[in-house]
């Protein structure tokens, strides 16, 4: 009887940067932005070696100048007319179950680009009508509901994420252009209009905040009725950014995950690698299974 031997090494070394070339080649094809290279995630080697990528409409420049993000600031670019199509080229190329789109903030536009995020549902609904489809847009602060708040809504995308990003005393240094209760208005808002969308959101930790603050942020958003809370270990991105206060322990990160159950939300990802989109297409299944339970 002869026995199969396991993969080497090298030939599966091989294979996934194989499949990281290939992740990078279609969206250099068709000209689009991603997170994971504008803001230097730490998990892109992992995520795209599994063709997992989070899309960043709107062009790469953004209104705002966060004090913690590696994405530029500037004069934003003219938008795309034909973004959400080539967004739906790609996601189908690369095959996807699970595909997250955000953007760059774009005050300039008088409803924050949500139609283009509402166009890109579309596009990606109408050639992957069995992939879900995750949003993380920004707060659409000053601008009419009408034009931004309810196109999201009616767009129904599976899983709404707006990210609170840090507790309300660290908001003039951390997150200057944006208020705290305006992101938490948007989120219970779309729960509102549309119940059956699971909400998210996520917190950074290491930027000075106390446990108690990131205590109430949770039941702030449980006040808002989000449904996913992911907690990560705030990373410097270059010495002009905010610099880190601590590191966050992994008994920490395993006390705020415990709390936030506690505290009722159907899923949780705490650790110090957790980013918004980070194993967002498995977290989604796990999402779909909680609330299955909770029924």
């Amino acid at each position: 009887m002869s026995i199969v031997q396991p993969a080497k090494p090298k030939i599966r070394i091989a294979l996934k940067m194989e499949i990281f070339n290939e992740t990078a080649s279609i969206t250099k094809k068709y000209n689009l932005n991603t997170v994971c290279v504008e803001a230097a995630c730490p998990n892109i080697a992992e995520c795209w070696q599994k063709k997992h990528a989070t899309f960043m409409i709107l062009g790469s420049v953004c209104t705002r100048a966060c004090d913690f993000c590696n994405v530029k600031t500037g004069k934003p670019d003219l938008l795309d007319p034909h973004e959400p199509e080539k967004i739906g080229k790609a996601v189908k190329e690369l095959n996807l179950r699970h595909i997250v789109i955000t953007s760059v903030d774009r005050d300039d536009l008088e409803d924050g680009g949500a139609e283009h995020f509402a166009q890109t549902i579309f596009e990606i609904r109408k050639l992957c009508q069995n992939t879900t489809i995750e949003i993380l847009t920004p707060d659409f602060l000053k601008k009419d509901e009408k034009l931004s708040i309810e196109v999201i809504a009616e767009a129904n995308p599976d899983v709404f994420n707006h990210n609170i990003e840090t507790v309300p005393s660290l908001y003039n240094r951390i997150r200057p252009g944006a208020r705290y209760f305006n992101s938490l208005y948007l989120l219970k808002k779309i729960k509102s209009l549309k119940p059956k969308i699971f909400t998210k959101s996520g917190l950074m930790v290491g930027l000075g905040e106390t446990k108690e603050e990131v205590l109430q942020v949770m039941d702030d958003l449980r006040s808002a009725e989000v449904d996913f809370l992911t907690i990560g270990q705030y990373l410097r991105p270059t010495p002009k950014h905010a610099e880190v206060k601590r590191y966050v322990t992994e008994e920490e990160f395993e006390y705020y995950k415990r709390m936030a159950y506690i505290k009722g939300f159907l899923m949780v990802s705490s650790s110090a690698l957790t980013r918004s989109s980070y194993h967002a297409d498995e977290d989604f299944i796990h999402l779909q299974v909680a609330r299955n339970n909770k029924i």
